[in-house]
């Protein structure tokens, strides 16, 4: 069996796809951002993992099966340049890009969504299924805890207890809580050494400074989903965002903000949405995590 896999933006969605490496036979080819490229390349002797500027290299061969998670039009018209079987999820159309029956369960929450973007957000905002559940299940699998598949971390001279990662990133400002300096503050009081996750120039050296503490406090991030794969036990605030798509592994603790529905999925900001959650619910989730055994024992 030969697939090809598009994943290519949201570094998190990527490493959270990487569960179906355990699942997927035969030889697979995976197109994504360049910038991505060094969390596939390597991780199992069957991946071929290709930086989306070097996409016509994968047109060398007939695929079973072609798994499209994208819905940029760019992206989902490369399918047509290759040969191919069946698509699971996104391709083009003269009406667009569309998706299949089978890719419903997820795509129906999509900015591609059938019913419209009101009604995807509503759908969102009422599942309860992980993204795992149901990639897996339209795929024809049942998801049984498959973990991510990670490369090695590089080495870190970083060491804490606690790492906090406080900026998810520009898209979503509402992920960023206003009060990690006051948890950083008071973690230190109790004696336990914390970090802020610095800016690394790549995702293996920010994948170490992770496996080298015992918890991680972020938002719904790619720090989150790097910790998860490591097993990295882990305190994750949500405020605009889905808990429900995330699978915790046994290590995570979410803590959802009050006011998510009030701000579900929305891209501007607003205080109210960052400061829901208080200081002493996220300190407290943050000690009991570190009193919890490790998740290698």
């Amino acid at each position: 069996m030969k697939v090809l896999i598009l994943k290519l933006n949201a570094t998190g969605d990527v490493v959270r796809t990487t569960s179906l490496l355990h699942r997927l036979e035969g030889e697979i080819t995976w197109i994504t951002a360049e910038s991505n490229v060094a969390l596939l390349r390597g991780v199992r002797s069957n991946v071929r993992c290709l930086a989306w500027e070097d996409r016509m290299l994968a047109a060398d061969t007939f695929y079973d099966l072609a798994i499209s998670l994208e819905d940029e039009p760019e992206t989902v018209a490369f399918l047509r340049e290759v040969q191919h079987r069946r698509v699971f999820g996104a391709s083009a159309s003269p009406e667009g890009v569309r998706y299949g029956d089978d890719a419903v369960e997820w795509f129906d929450m999509s900015l591609i969504s059938r019913h419209g973007r009101v009604r995807a957000d509503e759908l969102k905002l009422l599942n309860r299924r992980t993204y795992q559940e149901m990639i897996f299940a339209g795929l024809g699998y049942r998801f049984e805890n498959e973990p991510y598949v990670l490369p090695s971390p590089a080495t870190s001279s970083l060491y804490g207890d606690v790492a906090i990662a406080p900026i998810a990133g520009p898209i979503w400002p509402m992920k960023n809580w206003a009060h990690y300096d006051e948890l950083r503050r008071q973690l230190e009081a109790t004696g336990l050494c914390v970090n802020v996750l610095p800016k690394r120039a790549t995702l293996t050296e920010h994948l170490g400074d992770i496996a080298n503490h015992r918890c991680l406090v972020s938002g719904d991030s790619l720090p989150m989903h790097l910790a998860l794969g490591l097993g990295v036990r882990c305190v994750t605030l949500f405020n605009c965002t889905s808990p429900w798509e995330i699978h915790d592994y046994g290590v995570q603790t979410k803590l959802i903000s009050p006011l998510l529905a009030e701000f579900f999925y929305k891209r501007g900001m607003d205080t109210r949405a960052v400061t829901a959650i208080g200081v002493e619910e996220v300190l407290s989730a943050t000690l009991k995590q570190l009193a919890a055994p490790s998740a290698a024992t």
